[in-house]
């Protein structure tokens, strides 16, 4: 009996530490760009066209996105967006160190677009894929993926979506014009989804006072204590990375900043169409485009045969 209960004790630990790295894993992901977004907003898009991960990135720059303007049903493509910044660029992290600018990016889709499964993904596009881990928004939005954040410098700032257009039967196949929009960022937000700053921000005074000291925090960040008129003390906390502009004994007004802004990245969106062709419209078109041509010979033909019977008539 004691053998039999030491097996359970060991297999009730091993349930336990399975669990409590499952649990880990969850919460770093829930943590981690881009579930920040589908946490906060339940639709990557507003009605405005503003893109919900411009709320969080406050500075914006641009992107581009290279795709066909036209495809065949039941194709795969490529999307490739472009995330342009200078090489080199470094961010603070958010413990306040210098790193590499990562980047991501959010393709929107029209419905019965998606994403190409592996096996019809050709060998070439693998490659420059190069192991991209994509999302799905959420299960309301089935044509919207994100990806990142990965090493900017890695994949050559751009990132490529393998995409699938919908089957000629799909009940979603629209054979028109339908709008793709893509959103792309380059380093770290000023804005949790929250509300909340992150240190990747320029620290302004909330009052009138002078700063009677500044004092180094426990993780690589500063207190500011200020002073103000009627002998108040406001602390003033700027976070890890920041590089301060102000000293102790100096005179600041509300609003004034405190730090330089270590921004270096920023947001961008884009916006295009795609047309999903009709094979049997283009089977037509090449039909009728043959039967004209036909037409123009026939018509050349008989006014050959018109003009020698004319010349016939001359001579006799």
């Amino acid at each position: 009996m004691l053998f039999i209960g030491n097996r359970q004790f060991v297999v009730i630990i091993k349930r336990f530490l399975c669990f409590s790295l499952l649990g880990f894993f969850f919460v770093f992901n829930v943590n981690a760009y881009p579930i920040f977004a589908r946490q906060y907003f339940s639709s990557p898009r507003e009605v405005s066209g503003r893109i919900a991960c411009s709320y969080c990135h406050l500075a914006q720059k641009a992107i581009n996105l290279s795709m066909p303007h036209s495809v065949f049903p039941n194709t795969v493509f490529e999307a490739v967006i472009k995330i342009p910044y200078e090489k080199n660029l470094k961010q603070i992290s958010g413990q306040g160190n210098k790193t590499g600018l990562n980047i991501g990016a959010i393709l929107i889709l029209p419905d019965g677009y998606s994403l190409a499964p592996i096996d019809r993904i050709p060998s070439s596009l693998k490659e420059k894929i190069n192991n991209l881990a994509f999302l799905p928004y959420n299960n309301a939005n089935k044509s919207t993926f994100m990806v990142g954040p990965v090493n900017g410098e890695k994949y050559n700032r751009e990132l490529i979506f393998p995409v699938l257009a919908p089957d000629y039967g799909d009940s979603n196949a629209n054979f028109i014009k339908s709008s793709i929009y893509v959103g792309g960022n380059r380093g770290r937000g000023q804005l949790y989804p929250n509300g909340e700053k992150s240190n990747n921000n320029i620290y302004t005074s909330s009052v009138n006072g002078k700063i009677r000291e500044i004092k180094p925090g426990s993780k690589n960040d500063f207190n500011i204590l200020i002073e103000t008129k009627d002998k108040t003390s406001v602390i003033e906390t700027v976070g890890p990375g920041a590089n301060l502009i102000v000293k102790e004994g100096q005179e600041i007004s509300i609003d004034q900043s405190l730090t330089t802004d270590p921004n270096v990245g920023g947001f961008g969106q884009f916006e295009t169409e795609i047309l999903l062709q009709n094979p049997v419209r283009l089977q037509n078109l090449l039909l009728f485009s043959f039967f004209i041509f036909l037409s123009q010979i026939f018509l050349v033909l008989k006014k050959k045969q018109f003009e020698k019977v004319q010349l016939f008539d001359m001579n006799f």
